[in-house]
């Protein structure tokens, strides 16, 4: 599985998990997948660390976004738009294999493919704000 294919993944568990109670993401996981028939559990390894990585620092990283968005508040944002600022924000500051300019580049690349025509600045933006703290 690529970079970008766990990216991916990545992106739409942690879109699920907003949907659901934290207690349930190991059950949202298994059931993810089941119905994606996904890699093999050594392959979906990484998938899940960072996962619940994002998951253990998504005060922190929602603190963050937070600042950066002036004018925003997280609650008013796509939840799209939010998963991918919480993923990149997490790479940008606690991930220390992905380069920062990595990290905004795949994250502007899903914002274009699962945001509206708008998505891929607005996330642009709130990244380089991120970057400059």
């Amino acid at each position: 599985m690529t970079k970008r294919e766990e990216r991916e993944h990545l992106f739409k568990l942690l879109f699920c998990k907003d949907f659901h109670d934290v207690e349930e993401l190991q059950e949202q996981i298994a059931m993810y997948q089941t119905q994606q028939e996904v890699a093999s559990e050594e392959e979906f390894a990484p998938v899940k660390a960072k996962l619940e990585a994002i998951v253990a620092q998504e005060g922190t990283i929602d603190m963050i976004l937070s600042e950066a968005a002036e004018g925003w508040r997280l609650n008013r944002m796509g939840k799209a738009e939010l998963t991918i600022l919480r993923i990149a924000t997490y790479e940008i500051r606690y991930d220390e294999e992905v380069p920062d300019k990595v990290a905004i580049n795949e994250a502007v690349e899903l914002a274009k493919k699962y945001g509206n025509d708008a998505s891929s600045g607005f996330v642009n933006g709130v990244l380089a704000k991120v970057m400059a703290k």
